[in-house]
């Protein structure tokens, strides 16, 4: 069974809490693939992972690279798990789709939009009914992530 996790952003951007939760990923010796809306912003979350920190860098690559399967976080617009991934997010309109074959599989969504909202509840249902075992994360005023279900 697949730990499924939603995360409700509410008081920071994708671009704030995406990294970290990377970086935490990669200290368990976890490999990442990370599932964006589209083409675009893969990129732009390609160069956001080189340049978020100053002092340090993500290692990481896209799927549309030849050596994609080399990389321990892999981003892409597709489904798809070139360096056999274990944990899966899915961000930025992309569907949480199949959480089969992860350990976890991780939705971040926009909390402001209702569209990313609705999105979120019906992949909430599904993850429920597919007996995976789905927990809720919303941010606190500090920032922090508080679990409500």
């Amino acid at each position: 069974m697949t730990e499924v996790l939603f995360y409700h952003l509410e008081r920071q951007p994708l671009d704030a809490v995406l990294p970290p939760m990377l970086e935490k990923c990669l200290e368990r010796g976890w490999r990442v693939v990370v599932e964006a809306g589209s083409p675009e912003r893969v990129d732009a979350l390609d160069a956001l992972l080189w340049t978020f920190r100053e002092e340090a860098f993500l290692p990481h690559g896209t799927a549309r690279e030849p050596n994609a399967a080399l990389h321990p976080v892999v981003l892409s617009s597709e489904t798809v798990n070139p360096n056999d991934a274990n944990v899966r997010f899915a961000v930025d309109g992309a569907a949480l789709g199949p959480a089969e074959g992860f350990d976890r599989a991780i939705l971040i969504f926009d909390g402001n939009d209702p569209d990313a909202l609705a999105r979120a509840r019906d992949d909430w249902r599904r993850a429920k009914a597919a007996g995976h075992a789905a927990t809720y994360w919303q941010q606190a005023a500090n920032g922090r992530w508080e679990k409500k279900a």
